[in-house]
């Protein structure tokens, strides 16, 4: 999925979709039943079996385990169970609250009267006992509240632990994770949606198969309320059964008496109602206006990850694949979509026709499933077997021919590349005007943020190559993801990292107009600013709650993920073999689910040359950890040493880690530098290696060529001093990836202290030749977050030294440019002319806003028909909304505007307001809905912070606003996670890092355990010790 919407400025990223597994919202207490469990004679005991079978990551019971060593599944379990927090010591009833819906069950008290002798034993055991209670009390760790000491002795039998269900009976399952012991086969759910009053009820038929012995079955619901519930097991009759439901894991259960046996298949029936929901995740409703003023509601699906449950009964894990038949009510005015294409329709005694969809021919993850009601229409093509067509709102028809062309050559590409012909009769791609991530790739039925997939006839390249990234990445995902699954959240790289990786790739063939290889640069350098963070994770890592599966929607899934398969594939030899191997791969758990090692080891099996690592040994050095290397280079006349280090920014003695990579190193010399026949190699998997002996006349070395690996070099002060002369004689001398590539670098080491800021602008001495749109673009992002660090520091006369610095080392190149649009204009040039317009007229540039002041003039007096250039609408908005009247001006015109693209730049501009009253009212609009629709909160967010007062304003909307975000986007999504960087990322004092910290540690469960809250912390900190130490040096040569 796309996570958030991708039609970015910086273009950072092409994200997608979320909300999965349910977990414990907060601690509860606990039942102790290790001993006297006759006192719940209805409570079934867990089967060894069924346990056996639980995957390793999700057992979080610790059992009994008598007198033999733990195996390496309990270790594992009981290692989950203290991850939870959750006590598995007996606590007196006299620590525990009255009101507790917790009970414990007291032992026998009968017994016969003890001897003298035994009355002496038990007297000296009792002091034992208290002594060693006192020793523990004072051991560091331990304490006797809820979380208690954790156990070394690990032969020592523990408590099982369970809930209480709703009703007040214990709920039979303790875990984060469903047990294995059941298995879906099919879903057959009727659905009744009621637009009128935003409700609807449903019967979920679900036949499973019982894979362990086991007297209980549990599933996924939320918010839903079942109304009856009946078993059939096999050949028997069905019979009601009574649902017990635990809510802070959303978790249902159904308990029997006898045992389901292995092998048995049998069918549990759920009807329920609910609400339509009013956030973005589940079964929701949206609303549009059309050109005529009328409201028009509609009904849409959003259940990655964690929302299928909210629609339906289910077991909501990804390797609970099944089946799916849907049929679904309406009215005949509308249309209904689901997965599959629909097989007939029936009238209604009501007035309603109810529409039948061919049961899946694939099995799906619950997460993938979708269906939507609405009035849009269609437009359509058709790709060897295959219908495509892509839906909009009747009123923006026009504006879908250029997704169907684009989704219809992917498709045929896709069909090729994979060697796996799409599987299903049909591929919708619908635009929601409703819609919070940029796009979601249900199989079958991919849904869209209208930005991300409509475009006018005369729309630019660039905002083409917006939409083309999307349906790319989302067309991949019907291979990546939907046909091969990853096993649990914590590999939703094998996802997204593939589907971002793959959207660059085939763009690069089959659209190679746009460009696509200077966004995926940027990507992949803004990465490597992410991944820098001592808050950073490793690719693949543990997932044990909800907010964690959110989080895992960020630029590590993405494009760490992408940024390594590309070095996997620069360094494997051949052009073939990486293709091959994940040909293998897609082939071999064609519709199963899987994770890294999986992966690895198909590209291993495929053609591996005794030349090169096998590429499980050196991949899973880049997923099993955070970060990424810093690679020095240190030279002595013709050796030339690698020194290899982790590359973090939070750098003391707390954090200094051993980490170690088995890197790919590439290089190039001023002997051959351009061609990729110049490109050498070496591996480096210790921490310092030896190149080939290099001729002394080599002046210099390039490593990273053409920055294909994830790493940042290092190459000394006489290693940058020769790179510089170089580059300063001859700026070709390089090609324009790899000196993008030494301006990331050298900022990147120099917020590291490794370099000096004087070496830094040494380096864009050279600026001033540069022509192409990578190394500027690069360069005015790095000179504009410093920029803005200064002004919102109010270090005034800094700030007017960096404006003036900026304008002389550029001012030839902002002088170049045109703001007419040229014919045949590549989409390179666009962005160049966008980025350095967009800074010309930020740093008050008179000629540059004189033009956008101009542009904007003709644009009102034509009242649109005078079209301004794509790429220059965002300049000519932002520069407007400066002025008072055109604020107004063009806040009326946001309001009706047809074209979304446009749109969203107008609503950008005014979001750029400095009026404080404006900035205030904006901000309250995009919460409220209405005419800023919220999902476009996260973007004014990012806007306004970006204005001198605006960061302020956006910090307090915050903090009064915390419960009303996270109703609207879930804690730890990406929208959240935006937001909260958006409004600390330009801190860089005390005094903001004390108000951060204690604004989010008083949260709680309501968002304080965040990895972005960490992120932005760290970032304060960063930021405030740059300041610290680079300030003089600032002074001094500006």
């Amino acid at each position: 999925m796309d996570p958030f919407d991708s039609n970015n400025t910086e273009r950072a990223n092409l994200p997608r979709n979320m909300i999965e597994n349910s977990m414990f919202e907060e601690e509860p207490d606990v039942v102790d039943l290790a001993k006297d469990s006759a006192a719940f004679p209805t409570f079934p005991a867990l089967d060894p079996d069924e346990v056996a079978f639980e995957p390793r990551s999700s057992r979080l019971l610790v059992r009994g385990l008598g007198q033999h060593d733990m195996d390496e599944d309990e270790e594992d379990c009981e290692s989950s169970a203290r991850l939870l927090g959750m006590s598995f010591m007996n606590r007196s009833a006299a620590h525990r609250s009255s009101s507790s819906p917790y009970t414990r069950q007291a032992p026998p008290r009968s017994c016969s009267r003890p001897s003298g002798r035994t009355m002496i034993v038990c007297v000296l055991f009792l002091v034992i006992v208290a002594s060693l209670t006192m020793v523990m009390y004072f051991l560091p760790g331990c304490n006797f509240t809820k979380r208690g000491c954790q156990r070394t002795n690990k032969t020592t039998p523990s408590e099982q632990v369970y809930p209480v269900s709703t009703n007040g009976e214990l709920f039979p399952w303790a875990q984060l994770r469903l047990p294995r012991s059941i298995h879906p086969l099919s879903y057959d759910l009727t659905l009744d949606p009621d637009l009128d009053n935003m409700t609807f009820t449903g019967r979920t038929v679900i036949s499973m198969s019982v894979l362990h012995n086991t007297k209980l079955i549990v599933l996924h619901s939320s918010h839903l309320n079942i109304t009856k519930a009946t078993f059939k097991p096999g050949d028997g009759e069905a019979r009601d059964v009574t649902v017990l439901e635990y809510k802070p894991r959303q978790q249902i259960a159904v308990k029997f008496s006898e045992e389901l046996k292995t092998g048995q298949y049998c069918v549990l029936t759920l009807d329920y109602s609910a609400n339509l929901s009013h956030t973005y995740d589940g079964f929701y409703n949206s609303s549009y206006t059309d050109t005529d003023g009328n409201k028009r509601v509609l009904a849409a699906t959003q259940f990655e990850p964690l929302a299928a449950r909210k629609a339906f009964p289910c077991f909501d894990e990804p390797s609970f694949k099944a089946t799916f038949l849907i049929r679904i009510s309406r009215k005949p005015t509308y249309l209904t979509l689901s997965n599959m294409p629909q097989a007939k329709s029936t009238p209604l005694l009501n007035g309603l026709i109810q529409d039948e969809f061919e049961k899946t021919i694939v099995n799906m993850s619950t997460y993938l499933v979708a269906f939507i009601v609405a009035n849009f229409t269609p437009i359509s093509s058709h790709v060897s077997e295959t219908q495509v067509s892509v839906y909009s709102v009747p009123d923006k028809k026009e504006q879908t021919d250029y997704a169907l062309d684009t989704a219809c050559k992917l498709l045929e590409f896709y069909n090729d590349f994979f060697e796996i012909t799409y599987p299903l009769k049909k591929l919708d791609l619908v635009a929601i005007p409703d819609f919070l991530a940029g796009a979601m790739e249900n199989w079958g039925l991919i849904t869209f943020r209208e930005t991300s997939l409509l475009v006018g006839k005369q729309s630019s390249n660039l905002e083409k190559q917006v939409v083309a990234s999307v349906v790319a990445h989302e067309l991949a995902h019907q291979w990546f993801g939907n046909l091969v699954t990853m096993r649990w959240w914590n590999d939703l790289w094998l996802n997204e990292g593939f589907a971002t990786y793959m959207q660059y790739m085939s763009l690069q063939t089959v659209l190679p107009q746009l460009d696509i290889g200077n966004l995926f640069l940027a990507v992949r350098f803004r990465a490597l600013d992410d991944d820098a963070l001592n808050s950073s994770h490793a690719v693949s890592m543990d997932v044990n709650k909800p907010e964690q599966v959110e989080e895992m929607f960020d630029s590590v899934s993405y494009e760490k993920g992408a940024s390594i398969l590309l070095m996997l594939n620069a360094s494997l030899p051949g052009d073939q073999q990486f293709r091959k191997g994940i040909i293998q791969y897609l082939k071999q758990f064609s519709g199963l689910n899987t994770d890294t090692n999986d992966l690895w080891n198909s590209l291993t099996q495929v053609e591996v040359s005794a030349q090169h690592p096998n590429v499980s040994e050196m991949m899973s050095s880049w997923t099993s950890q955070k970060g990424f290397p810093l690679v020095t280079v240190s030279r002595k006349g013709g050796q030339v040493t690698l020194t290899q280090e982790h590359f973090l920014l939070t750098s003391d003695n707390a954090t200094q880690t051993s980490s170690l990579w088995n890197i790919p190193v590439t290089y190039v010399t001023d002997n051959c530098s351009l061609a990729p026949e110049c490109r050498q190699m070496f591996n480096l998997k210790t921490k310092s290696g030896t190149l080939n002996e290099l001729p002394e006349s080599v002046k210099w070395l390039k490593l990273n060529y053409r920055n294909t690996g994830f790493y940042i070099v290092d190459y000394g002060d006489e290693g940058w001093a020769a790179l510089i002369s170089a580059l300063s004689n001859n700026v070709s001398v390089l090609t324009q990836e790899d000196r993008a590539s030494l301006i990331h670098n050298i900022f990147a080491l120099s917020r590291l202290g490794r370099v000096s800021f004087h070496q830094v602008l040494n380096l864009l001495k050279y600026m001033s030749n540069e022509t192409q749109t990578s190394p500027v673009t690069e360069a005015l992002l790095q000179l504009n977050v410093l920029y803005q660090l200064l002004d919102q520091r109010q270090e005034h006369s800094l700030v007017a030294r960096m404006k003036s610095y900026i304008k002389h080392q550029f001012a030839s190149l902002m002088d170049k440019q045109t703001w007419k649009e040229e014919e045949e204009e590549s989409v390179s040039k666009q962005e160049l002319r966008s980025a350095l317009l967009k800074m010309a007229c930020s740093l008050n540039e008179e000629k540059c806003i004189k033009q956008a002041r101009a542009q904007f003039k003709q644009y009102v007096e034509s009242n649109g028909t005078l079209r301004i250039p794509g790429d220059l609408q965002q300049v000519v908005f932002t520069v407007a909304a400066q002025s008072n009247e055109d604020w107004e001006t063009l806040l009326s015109m946001y309001g009706q505007a047809t074209y979304d693209a446009e749109k969203r730049k107008m609503l950008r501009g005014l979001a750029s307001t400095q009026d404080p009253r404006r900035i205030v009212w904006i901000l309250k609009a995009g919460l409220r809905g209405g005419l800023i629709q919220t999902q476009e909160l996260p973007l004014v967010i990012y806007t306004v912070c970006h204005g001198f007062a605006g960061y302020l304003f956006v910090w307090d909307f915050i903090q009064e606003n915390w419960d009303s975000l996270i109703e609207k986007f879930p804690v730890g999504s990406f929208a959240i996670q935006t937001i909260i960087k958006s409004a600390t990322s330009q801190f860089s004092t005390q005094a903001h890092l004390n108000q951060v910290e204690g604004f989010f540690s008083s949260l709680k469960e309501r968002g304080s355990q965040m990895r972005s809250v960490q992120e932005a912390l760290e970032t304060i900190r960063l930021n405030q010790r740059w300041m610290d130490k680079n300030l003089p040096t600032l002074q001094k040569w500006l």
